[in-house]
């Protein structure tokens, strides 16, 4: 963006606007990393004018936060948001944590497992584990960010949740979920909420995907907050009802496991502190050995 332009919208307060189209930009371009996207597709869904959205994203891919494909002209992320995404990851690495019981879920299911952590009002993918089913169901892609009030995986992190944090975040997304997902029914997720919380996990068919079934289990941080989810999903066929029940339980635990892990590293530098003093041969040292 050139200076003057820059400087004009500060003054004019659209500075923030310019950090809202960027922002858009990039989720964009995140939640389709796999096949990226074209100038076309990007200014189109974020309903920006071309000549606009093409300065944003040049501007981006010339600070190496966005690459553009020389041969097909597509958007991807770059190599500056993989260096922050490492400064920024945070001590209790979640993804860490449950990738190895994703992979686990997968061998035993043979179906495709994604875990979908809350940002916000949105639900986020973060990882993904395949099985060896034949026909596999790909709901989401990692990166992929919808409404918290749409998916299987963002249904029981709403289930794990108190009504009232519940409500707001229906009312928050209502509108946007129907711009995005005409066929959403607020009615149909409560129905499906209500039933996870009795049942103890969701089982429900994807919005966009109507032969699509999905079973997922809430994961609580320490503190008892619902964080993320783990779910399974495949073509209906291979996941009636009676079935659904045993994947839930392979969920539950797999969950059950995560959140031991997640309450071990939360201790593990309390207990660190808390060490006694040692001399140089290991043993307690006295109060007043001069050492």
């Amino acid at each position: 963006m050139r200076q003057e332009e820059s400087g004009s919208a500060a003054r004019g307060g659209g500075g923030s606007q310019v950090v809202q189209r960027v922002a858009l930009l990039m989720r964009l371009v995140a939640a389709s990393q796999r096949s990226g996207l074209r100038l076309a597709d990007l200014y189109r869904t974020a309903q920006l004018e071309r000549p606009t959205a093409h300065r944003l994203l040049q501007a981006l891919v010339a600070e190496r936060l966005l690459r553009q494909d020389g041969q097909n002209r597509r958007y991807f992320l770059g190599p500056a948001m993989y260096e922050m995404g490492l400064a920024a990851s945070p001590q209790l690495a979640l993804r860490d944590i449950c990738h190895p019981q994703l992979e686990r879920i997968a061998q035993l299911t043979g179906d495709t497992v994604f875990l979908t952590e809350r940002s916000g009002l949105d639900g986020v993918c973060i990882d993904r584990a395949e099985g060896n089913a034949p026909i596999k169901a790909y709901v989401l892609d990692v990166g992929k960010r919808r409404p918290l009030t749409v998916g299987g995986g963002s249904c029981a992190i709403l289930s794990a949740m108190d009504n009232v944090e519940f409500d707001r975040v229906c009312r928050s997304n209502l509108e946007r979920t129907l711009k995005r997902f005409p066929r959403y029914s607020e009615t149909s997720l409560r129905r499906n909420v209500a039933r996870a919380r009795m049942l103890g996990y969701v089982y429900s068919k994807v919005i966009e995907l109507p032969d699509v079934r999905t079973v997922a289990v809430a994961i609580r941080d320490p503190g008892g907050s619902s964080i993320a989810a783990v779910s399974v999903s495949t073509v209906s066929s291979r996941m009636p009802e009676a079935r659904a029940e045993e994947v839930a339980e392979v969920l539950r635990r797999a969950v059950d496991a995560i959140q031991a892990a997640l309450i071990e590293r939360e201790q593990a530098p309390l207990a660190k502190t808390q060490r006694p003093e040692v001399g140089v041969s290991g043993g307690r040292q006295p109060k007043n050995s001069g050492l």
